[in-house]
């Protein structure tokens, strides 16, 4: 009797938070990894303080889910247990609550129902946002050094979690430009610097990646209307499939009665704004903009009560969220079981297992290298548990696979170097798989050097058409230490442009190349006008030229 009216206490909200964990634990443990899931689990075998693309709190998290259970269930226990929290710490945020319609707005948020299980940087990014507001609502009321203490820890965790959320904190202050007179502010503002030190220290040792990866490499070259199309619907449907627009009405015209709400609204509003500016430079992903999900929550709540929508709400909302629900339990299923096999909606969470087991097949116990993709090593690896490795060669841009050195296991031994028929490089055998055709060739021995980096100082030039122009490379060997060669094919460092078919070699050996440390080579330009793209590469065996530089901008004239 005593656990019945556990559950029935305050409007049963405590029944509803249990089966929200329960939906969310069954959809963890059988719904295979998507693409990036699997990347962030090879993250957690390699536990740093940062990575390429994101600071280190997802692979913190796998890791310690993976450590209690070897599977999809053990890589997502953490984001679902946060992602229960995110609903708790946002429920005690909300002053004076209707729980009918917090379960109703929770309803209607597809994208947490589905999204909150997935082992990616953005649930642990919302989760800190969440706890970053409830701080900085107890911080608001008492700026004691307790709360001082938690406000810093709050800020590092979400930097640690994602780079937006510094978004978060920027808009904040400036909601309240009152704490710029607060000391204990810049207490907090320190504190967090100082916690944050370990992961701007990696950044610097390996030359600022993230910040030329998000600043620079993922800029777009021209404006694309599609660009903020894309960018608006996505955010309608992150908010609800189907009724994300009203529950962004409701978060934008809510009554503003506090700093702690006004922090909120800018949040809201800023973020939004500043993606939506973002478009103009390249495309934007939805989920950019996940953390929002505590503020607009809390937003549109109220604006329902203080509005007078809530008649009218009450009577819509229902049926907006059973929708919902029948949307999000049909995509439920099809996350576990195909049953719609012509149609390849997000075709990457299903039929892994079977994939795995036929290239593990025709690797014969050698690893697997793959071209151009993280994602399918990281997925070969989960599913069969056997080493693979991914080279990048110039079209393709870099990853953490460029920071492993992977490649010290696969030097002088035999390697099945595995793409896709669209990479018209020499095979050796070509399969079928539950995934489609690829081409294989075997490499005995295996060298590649995805590690030495062939830096210049000339980021953009304008020459003439024809014009040799001699350029100077500085070569870093992020090996640390002797690089073996293959003496009967060695490799060698030249250069290629992204806009032509080959490469150029020169007579410079790598080996050589890294006694030199500094290199003079003489790049041929295009002849005819225009904007060209040059990349420096190491060519080795049939590998295609490597990416092993940053992208120099060559204006032909």
């Amino acid at each position: 009797m005593a656990i019945a009216e556990y559950f029935k206490k305050n409007q049963y909200k405590n029944l509803f938070l249990l089966i929200w964990l329960l939906l969310a634990l069954f959809q963890a443990g059988f719904t295979e990894l998507m693409d990036d899931e699997a990347y962030y689990w090879v993250y957690s075998r390699h536990l740093d303080w940062g990575y390429f693309d994101h600071p280190p709190m997802v692979a913190l998290l796998i890791k310690m889910g993976y450590g209690l259970f070897h599977n999809e269930f053990g890589v997502r226990l953490g984001m679902v247990i946060l992602n229960l929290f995110i609903l708790i710490i946002t429920d005690k945020l909300i002053p004076r609550r209707d729980n009918k319609l917090f379960y109703l707005l929770l309803c209607l948020m597809g994208a947490m129902q589905l999204g909150g299980i997935l082992a990616v940087p953005d649930i642990p990014l919302i989760f800190f946002t969440s706890l970053f507001f409830l701080v900085y609502s107890n911080f608001l009321e008492q700026q004691s050094w307790k709360n001082t203490m938690l406000l810093a820890l709050s800020m590092a965790l979400m930097f640690y979690s994602k780079y937006h959320g510094i978004l978060i904190v920027g808009f904040t202050l400036i909601s309240n430009l009152n704490l710029l007179r607060v000391f204990k502010f810049y207490v907090a503002c320190i504190v967090t610097t100082i916690l944050f030190i370990p992961h701007l220290y990696w950044q610097y040792a390996h030359n600022f990646p993230s910040l030329q990866y998000h600043l620079v490499e993922r800029n777009a070259s021209s404006y694309s209307i599609n660009y903020t199309i894309e960018y608006v619907l996505g955010q309608i449907m992150l908010f609800g499939p189907v009724a994300g627009w009203l529950v962004l009405y409701y978060a934008f015209v809510c009554p503003i009665q506090s700093a702690f709400e006004r922090a909120l609204k800018f949040s809201v509003i800023g973020v939004l704004a500043f993606f939506l500016l973002s478009t103009f430079k390249g495309r934007v992903e939805t989920n950019w903009t996940v953390m929002l999900f505590t503020p607009a929550m809390i937003l549109a709540h109220q604006a329902v009560r203080r509005k007078r929508f809530l008649k009218w709400s009450l009577r819509i909302l229902p049926y907006l969220a059973i929708i919902t629900l029948f949307l999000v339990m049909v995509t439920r299923v099809y996350m576990v079981w195909d049953f719609i096999p012509g149609v390849t909606i997000r075709p990457e969470i299903h039929h892994n297992k079977p994939w795995a087991e036929e290239m593990k097949k025709h690797a014969a116990g050698r690893p697997v290298v793959f071209i151009n993709s993280y994602q399918w090593p990281s997925k070969y690896m989960f599913y069969s548990g056997e080493l693979a490795y991914v080279v990048n060669n110039r079209y393709n841009r870099r990853n953490q696979y460029n920071y492993w050195d992977t490649e010290k296991q696969l030097w002088g031994k035999p390697a099945m170097i595995t793409f896709t028929p669209d990479n018209k490089l020499p095979y050796s055998e070509s399969f079928t798989t539950v995934k489609g055709p690829w081409n294989a060739y075997s490499a005995d021995p295996y060298y590649s050097y995805s590690l030495i980096t062939l830096e210049t100082a000339m980021k953009k030039v304008k020459v003439k058409r024809g014009e040799r122009m001699p350029f100077i490379l500085h070569l870093k060997n992020g090996y640390n230490g002797p690089v073996p060669v293959d003496k009967a094919n060695e490799a060698v460092v030249g250069y290629a442009f992204l806009e032509a078919q080959s490469g150029v070699k020169s007579d410079l050996a790598v080996s050589r190349a890294i006694e030199r440390r500094l290199i003079r080579m003489e790049v041929i330009m295009p002849d005819e006008p225009g904007t060209y793209h040059l990349k420096f590469c190491v060519f080795s065996g049939i590998l295609p030229p490597t990416h092993n530089s940053q992208t120099v901008i060559v204006e032909v004239n």
